[in-house]
């Protein structure tokens, strides 16, 4: 069997977050609500760790959109400093000039 690559897996992992975003923001709401009982806090919590880890905006890991490289991660542009590089040295990133590299 084939190893899933990285960039799946975090593509993966946005769908879960995005599916389960309404569902784990109304339990989290009913979970720190110091208005309800300590059971129904304590239940919320319970079904929150139920639901799926990767459903969890935080696994989500920022990733080149060219290399798939995790670290030196530029969120503006979406890639990574070598991708950066790169496309800067080719002349395909408008506004972007070589200044000494």
């Amino acid at each position: 069997m084939a190893k899933k690559s990285a960039i799946e897996n975090n593509k993966k992992k946005a769908k879960l977050v995005k599916a389960y975003a309404g569902r784990r923001e109304r339990l989290k709401a009913k979970a720190n609500d110091e208005s309800l009982s300590i059971e129904e806090q304590f239940e919320a919590r319970l079904k929150l760790a139920q639901l799926p880890r990767n459903s969890a905006k935080i696994r989500i890991r920022n990733r080149c959109e060219i290399s798939g490289r995790p670290r030196a991660f530029y969120r503006k542009l979406k890639m990574s400093r070598i991708a950066l590089r790169e496309l800067g040295s080719r002349g395909l990133i408008p506004g972007l000039v070589k200044s000494s590299w």
